[in-house]
């Protein structure tokens, strides 16, 4: 690792799998410079670990997120420069999530509010504790979404539950979350990390430059036309038929082996 003993962070490997986990259950792990900063440097640890196939984010505690930290932030001298710094690093790392080459998983075990809703919707999957909650309650604290949300949250619900959830700040719980399409699933919170990790080795079974490629078409698609859309995953599958993998793919469909990807 990049950094060494994070201090708002728990970070561990299982096989293929980067755990994440945020580590300031004190304040319901709500989110401090610090805490964007180590998060910047784990996800870029784990884009330059070949031998990592998929990444976890969850939170200590009971909760994953609970957005900034509102005691900090009152108490804090900042002079207007140095606020958009701190709110360009939640962009930064929403978009770091979401460019990263690796399928992440949110993990949603408790409160997902505000920033920690941002972070978990620019994950390529939410899985969510049954009781956890996930909210957008910027209106009512007279600020606004950032991350990419006002994008992101009307592909996924579509346009009129997006206008519900975000005007409103209403949240709302795993069972709905699953319902409406914001959430991948919804567990019993002892299922929880089960499941998440279940699903990660599942990812972390595939081909990663698939994975790479297929995750670059599917969150652009919404903004190309179908004829560059065309054009991009005929060059996508014409760069896979070059790598060792698809060889192995082939190989292994023929002998009826699961095949061993490498990434090359």
């Amino acid at each position: 690792m990049s950094q060494a003993s994070p201090e708002t962070l728990i970070i561990a490997r299982h096989g293929p799998v980067m755990e994440i986990r945020f580590n300031r259950p004190q304040r319901l792990n709500a989110v401090v410079e610090t805490l964007y900063t180590e998060l910047l440097a784990a996800l870029a640890d784990a884009e330059a670990d070949v031998d990592v196939r998929a990444v976890i984010l969850t939170g200590e505690g009971r909760a994953f997120c609970v957005g900034a930290d509102m005691k900090e932030h009152g108490g804090a001298k900042r002079s207007l420069f140095q606020r958009r710094q701190y709110l360009q690093l939640g962009n930064d790392v929403c978009e770091a999530i979401l460019r990263l080459d690796k399928p992440v998983i949110a993990a949603v075990n408790g409160y997902a509010l505000g920033a920690g809703a941002e972070m978990a919707v620019a994950c390529d999957f939410i899985v969510m504790a049954d009781e956890a909650q996930i909210g957008f309650p910027e209106t009512s604290i007279g600020t606004c979404v950032g991350g990419g949300v006002s994008k992101l949250l009307p592909q996924l619900v579509g346009l009129n539950k997006a206008r519900e959830l975000l005007f409103t700040g209403r949240r709302i719980d795993g069972g709905e979350a699953a319902r409406i399409g914001l959430a991948t699933s919804s567990w019993p919170v002892e299922s929880l990390m089960p499941e998440a990790h279940r699903l990660a080795e599942e990812l972390g079974k595939q081909a990663p430059i698939s994975i790479a490629m297929l995750k670059r078409l599917v969150n652009q698609g919404s903004d190309t036309g179908l004829e560059s859309q065309l054009q991009q995953e005929l060059d996508a599958v014409f760069t896979c038929s070059t790598t060792a993998d698809w060889q192995e793919g082939v190989d292994a469909f023929a002998e009826k082996r699961p095949p061993r990807f490498r990434g090359e």
